[in-house]
């Protein structure tokens, strides 16, 4: 049960996410197997941000990583046997860079991976049945720079696909025609940074929209939406803010009301942090939460990479930091 506290209640969410998956005799463990590789990412990376990184097992995670290894394919799965997808093959990669591991993956056998699922189009499939979307694009562009591969893809094509996918409130849809969606506006926004294509972008329509996806009044105020007259979820507070720290407008929101909105979602008895107050907490809301109060320069943090959505000094280390904006690291409340 969530309840309102004025404070990120980092012991209580290290104690979550430490406990996640304990209970293999548990249906959740089960049902969310699928899920298993990213959750994993997300766990560690809001370890990371929170500043506790070495809470979980650094040999039990690669070692289930590498596990996950679809040698066929040449890409990961989610899970011990289930087939390579982008979107777990990226979580693997960061994890592993995050590990300092990335020496146990086949390097050059993913890159051919990822380069195999681009389409004639420019647009990326998430695997070899053929979904597109441009989060799987993202998941590629994303990929393959931190693997020190992203000149083995077309960046003109790339990017022209995502600019097929700019409409005209300056949003950006999961294929071309779709409509303009908080999250799809991440990965094609950070996507495009990451090419160096931010001119594709209309920044000054595009930070409009974004920070009209604050809600204002109601119970949820403060909180951010993923598309009009939606209800606000914690996972756009990194979504809007990391294109926001792209576009260097992060102050166009109102950072204290969305912060208090973020620390109203929080279980204060076992940890967690839900998509909005008096949910269930999981680990994705959690990471994302987290990951939004480190934009927003919440006390005692540790400075999150919007683009890659990874801990800022990694990326700075591999020498692939763009130039984006968070707000100032407040001091202790």
């Amino acid at each position: 049960m969530t309840t309102t506290t004025s404070e990120l209640l980092v012991s209580q969410h290290v104690a979550y996410i430490q406990n996640l998956g304990k209970n293999k005799d548990d249906l959740t463990y089960h049902l969310t197997a699928h899920l298993r590789m990213n959750a994993i990412y997300w766990g560690i990376t809001a370890l990371c941000i929170m500043g506790h990184q070495d809470a979980l097992s650094r040999d039990e995670m690669i070692e289930y990583v590498m596990s996950c290894w679809d040698a066929d394919a040449g890409g990961f799965g989610a899970h011990p046997g289930h087939d390579a997808h982008l979107l777990s093959t990226l979580s693997a990669i960061q994890i592993l860079i995050t590990q300092d591991a990335l020496d146990r993956a086949d390097i050059p056998t993913v890159v051919k991976f990822i380069l195999s699922l681009q389409q004639p189009s420019g647009v990326f499939a998430g695997d070899q049945w053929g979904e597109i979307d441009t989060r799987f694009l993202y998941c590629a562009v994303n990929a393959l720079s931190l693997l020190g591969h992203l000149s083995d893809i077309d960046i003109d094509l790339t990017a022209g696909y995502l600019a097929k996918c700019k409409n005209f409130d300056g949003g950006f849809g999961m294929v071309a025609g779709a409509e303009s969606h908080a999250a799809q506006v991440f990965v094609c926004v950070a996507a495009l940074a990451i090419m160096d294509r931010l001119d594709i972008v209309d920044h000054e329509t595009l930070a409009w929209w974004l920070a009209e996806r604050q809600v204002t009044t109601g119970e949820t105020r403060g909180g951010l939406n993923g598309r009009p007259e939606k209800d606000p979820d914690v996972c756009y507070s990194f979504w809007v803010l990391s294109s926001l720290s792209i576009l260097k407008k992060v102050s166009w929101i109102d950072a204290d009301m969305l912060t208090q909105f973020i620390l109203s979602t929080q279980d204060p008895d076992n940890g967690g942090i839900a998509d909005r107050p008096g949910n269930m907490v999981d680990v994705f809301h959690t990471h994302f939460g987290v990951a939004g109060l480190s934009i927003l320069g919440y006390p005692g943090l540790v400075d999150l990479d919007p683009v890659y959505c990874m801990p800022a000094k990694i990326i700075a280390a591999r020498g692939l930091t763009k130039d984006w904006e968070s707000l100032p690291r407040r001091e202790a409340l």
